[in-house]
C-alpha cells in the first residue's frame, strides 16, 4: 500500500505536480539562500552574455529539485530536458541525448549517482569541452571519433551525493544542499496551491497540513489534494480545520507528520534501550528494503533528532523516548 507520507514520487503525480509548479523565483517559495545564489549567477550570466555553470542540487526526495530546476529554465529563458539516470543505459542513450540539445539548453538529470562509471566518462568531456569522445569499433582497430555538442548547463539531482565520484563532482561550478522546509513556508505554499486547485481553505487548515507535511513540499502537496477531497465530500466552500483534522485522522498522519511505519521504526530503536540496530537489521524486521529506510525513512528523524546514526547503526534519541511515552532514565 503506498504512504500518504511517501516522499517519492508516485508515478501519477508528474502531472498534477507540473500545474501547481512556480515558474519564477517570486513564486518559489523556501530555500532562500540558494534563490539568492542562484539569481545573482543568473543575472551576472545573462549580462555577460554567458551560459551558466553546471549545477549540482543534493538532498532528502520531495524538497523540489525538479521544481527548482524548470524555475532556473524560465529565468535563463531557455529550454529544459528532463531525464533520469537509470533511463540512460548506454553511451548512445546520452550521446543522443546531448546531440540533441540546443545552444545554451539545461539538460536535468534525475537520480545522477545512478549513472554508470561508462556514461560518467563521456560526460566529462561533454561538461568541460562540449564535446562527446565516442569510440568506435574494439580492440586495436577503435577509434576515437570526437563530435562538437552545443554548449548547455547540466543541472544534476542527486538524494545520495556521497555516491558521486570525485571526478563527475569537481565538474559543477555550484552545488546546493536542499533544507527541509519551515512550517510557515509550507502554510504559504499550501496557499497557493489551493488556489491553483480552485478551492479555498482556511489558514487554520493550512496550518496543520503544513505541522503534518514533514517539511517536504511534496507531502504537503499530496495531503492537501486528499483533504480536498474530503472537503467536497461534505459539501464545504472552504477546508475547514474540522474537516482537515478528520481527514488526517482517517490518512493516519499524526500531529508530528508521522504514519504507521514511522512508529513502527522508532518503537524499534526504543525497545533496543540504547543498543544500536545495525541497518540490515532494521529492514529485516520492518520487512522494507535498506535504500527505503536511508532515503525514505530517516532523512526526516535525522534531521529533526529523533534517530541518531552512529558507526555501530542507529539510536533512538531522548525525544524520541518522548514521544512514545516511554521513560528511560539510565539512558537519559
Amino acid at each position: 500500500m503506498q504512504r500518504i507520507v511517501e516522499v517519492e514520487k508516485i508515478s501519477f503525480e508528474e502531472k498534477e505536480e507540473s500545474s501547481l509548479r512556480p515558474q519564477n523565483f517570486n513564486e518559489y517559495i523556501g530555500q532562500k539562500n540558494i534563490k539568492k545564489n542562484l539569481h545573482i549567477a543568473i543575472s551576472a550570466s545573462k549580462k555577460r552574455g554567458e551560459f551558466l555553470d553546471h549545477i549540482l542540487l543534493f538532498g532528502p526526495p520531495g524538497l523540489g529539485k525538479t521544481t527548482l530546476s524548470f524555475v532556473i529554465a524560465n529565468e535563463m529563458n531557455t529550454n529544459i530536458k528532463v531525464t533520469s539516470a537509470p533511463m540512460i543505459e548506454k553511451s548512445g542513450d546520452l550521446a543522443a541525448i546531448l546531440t540533441n540539445l540546443n545552444k545554451g539548453d539545461i539538460l536535468f538529470i534525475d537520480e545522477i549517482h545512478r549513472l554508470g562509471s561508462n556514461i560518467e566518462e563521456i560526460l566529462y568531456s561533454a561538461m568541460e569541452d562540449f564535446r562527446l569522445d565516442i569510440i568506435i569499433g574494439s580492440g586495436p582497430a577503435a577509434q576515437t571519433i570526437k563530435v562538437d555538442i552545443e554548449k548547455f548547463t547540466l543541472i544534476g539531482a542527486t538524494t545520495r551525493a556521497g555516491m558521486l565520484s570525485n571526478p563527475l563532482r569537481d565538474r559543477f561550478g555550484m552545488t546546493f544542499r536542499m533544507q527541509f522546509y519551515e512550517q510557515g513556508e509550507l502554510s504559504k505554499i499550501i496557499n497557493l496551491a489551493a488556489k491553483k486547485l480552485n478551492k479555498s481553505i482556511m489558514q487554520d487548515s493550512s496550518d496543520e497540513i503544513a505541522k503534518r507535511s514533514r517539511g517536504t513540499p511534496r507531502i504537503a502537496l499530496r495531503l492537501l489534494k486528499r483533504i480536498r477531497d474530503f472537503s467536497e465530500y461534505y459539501d464545504e466552500d472552504s477546508i475547514s480545520i474540522d474537516t482537515t483534522l478528520k481527514a488526517l485522522n482517517e490518512l493516519k498522519v499524526d500531529a508530528n507528520g508521522f504514519d504507521e511505519l514511522d512508529l513502527a521504526f522508532l518503537d524499534l530503536l526504543v525497545k533496543a534501550r540504547g543498543k544500536p540496530l545495525g541497518l540490515s537489521t532494521i529492514s529485516a524486521s520492518l520487512s522494507e528494503d535498506e535504500r527505503t529506510i536511508e532515503d525514505v525513512i530517516e532523512p526526516y528523524l535525522l534531521a529533526n533528532n529523533y534517530v541518531e546514526r552512529t558507526s555501530k547503526g542507529r539510536i533512538a534519541t531522548k525525544k524520541a523516548y518522548d514521544l512514545l511515552g516511554i521513560a528511560n532514565n539510565d539512558l537519559f
